[in-house]
């Protein structure tokens, strides 16, 4: 135990640096089988609001298996769960790669996208939680911005390599390099050792859920309300603000301007980029300026990026130069990214810091779940209003922006109370 605790007054630790590498290579095949998979089902149909639709049914199991992922994690060892999950991923897109051709396309794209978020909602509590069990808590801010910025070096490589692989090859190769990714990043993740304490179970799995579900949302509304507060305004953004980008920037880029179907999907994994990049510059912002950032004003980052929208509706409004639109579009996104970067980082850190660590994944995820639930409502809202009013997308993206300062003055209000 001497052990474990002297290695935490580092951030990289060997068994935190093999993490993130993990993280780094599965991320990346997530990210060029998420980008190309809704893509490959826009560029077949055409359509925002069945697009929005599938979106919004991948969520759901993203968010009914994120409480179930944050029990696992303070039930049993860390790094059985990762390496497990990605296992499964990889023969999930071989089953893909089997069935494709053989199955309705759209059924067969909607299940496998709702496998790969479910995956992804019990595998992301698991390494939030792993957190505090690898390095010590004055290092719990450079360690989450260190997660995001994988995360977004991976979103950043992902698109562009997937857009350009996916407009030139087709989606197999996409595949292929998604299953190698996870399979890769499994056979890696045997080697960590993630410190772990076997907690008392007393009934059935249903039993032992009801318990951890009732002990987090006890902890969340009595003893630390102010998560609970901060959760209700993480739910309003991705409403009304995360999932417009969702939706929005593909049916944009690929539907909306005028580019050819090659060059539209090209591009759009340059945005997707762009986002990525900007991800990755708030996560590094996140960790250097990690002393100085505080809680209470994270309100303002959401207003900046809320502010942001507005270029972007102004210029499906008022340019007639499809080229024009789509730069406003990406630097806007990137700016975007790099708001939403840092106020991630700084909401995770808290709930870290202030959650006990035999709780600390349960409450994450359902802190996920809760926050998730609002994504899939909003990718349909969204998918049905860019359809509704076709012609005129400015009308949403403004709206859009209306709607998020509002959202983000509400943030301001609620976290100002945040006592250091």
């Amino acid at each position: 135990m001497e052990k474990t605790e002297k290695g935490k007054s580092s951030l990289f630790t060997k068994d935190f640096t093999l993490v993130v590498i993990g993280q780094i290579i599965s991320l990346f095949g997530n990210a060029v089988v998420r980008f190309a998979l809704p893509l490959y089902l826009l560029n077949q149909t055409g359509s925002s609001a069945l697009y929005g639709t599938v979106m919004a049914c991948a969520f759901i199991p993203m968010i009914l298996l994120s409480p179930v992922g944050g029990m696992i994690a303070d039930r049993m060892n860390k790094r059985n769960i990762m390496v497990a999950l990605d296992f499964t991923t990889a023969g999930l897109l071989l089953g893909f790669l089997l069935l494709q051709g053989r199955m309705n396309l759209v059924f067969l794209l909607t299940l496998t996208l709702m496998l790969l978020f479910g995956i992804a909602g019990a595998y992301q509590p698991t390494v939030q939680a792993s957190i505090p069990a690898l390095v010590g808590q004055e290092h719990y801010m450079q360690a989450n911005a260190v997660i995001n910025i994988v995360s977004s070096f991976a979103a950043l490589l992902g698109p562009v390599f997937g857009g350009v692989l996916y407009s030139v090859y087709g989606l197999i190769p996409i595949l292929e390099v998604g299953f190698s990714c996870f399979l890769l990043s499994a056979v890696m993740e045997l080697f960590i050792r993630i410190p772990y304490e076997k907690q008392e179970a007393s009934g059935g799995i249903w039993k032992i859920m009801r318990q951890d579900l009732g002990e987090s949302f006890h902890f969340i509304r009595r003893e630390k309300p102010m998560i609970g507060k901060g959760l209700i305004v993480t739910c309003c953004v991705n409403l009304f603000f995360s999932a417009l980008i969702n939706v929005g920037v593909p049916y944009l880029i690929t539907e909306v301007l005028p580019f050819s179907d090659a060059l539209a999907n090209r591009l759009y994994g340059y945005a997707e980029g762009a986002l990525a990049a900007g991800g990755i510059v708030g996560g590094i912002g996140a960790g250097i300026l990690a002393s100085k950032l505080q809680v209470k004003k994270a309100g303002n980052l959401l207003a900046v990026a809320a502010l942001c929208l507005f270029p972007v509706g102004a210029a499906l409004l008022l340019t007639e130069s499809e080229l024009t639109v789509y730069l406003i579009l990406t630097v806007c996104c990137f700016v975007i990214m790099v708001m939403a970067t840092v106020f991630s980082v700084q909401i995770m850190a808290f709930v870290q810091t202030e959650t006990p660590k035999h709780l600390v994944g349960k409450v994450i995820s359902l802190c996920m779940m809760l926050s998730m639930c609002a994504q899939p409502l909003g990718s349909a809202m969204y998918g049905f209003l860019f359809e509704l009013f076709a012609g005129r997308e400015a009308v949403v993206v403004l709206a859009a922006g209306a709607v998020s300062l509002v959202v983000a003055a509400r943030a301001r209000s609620v976290f100002s109370m945040v006592t250091d």
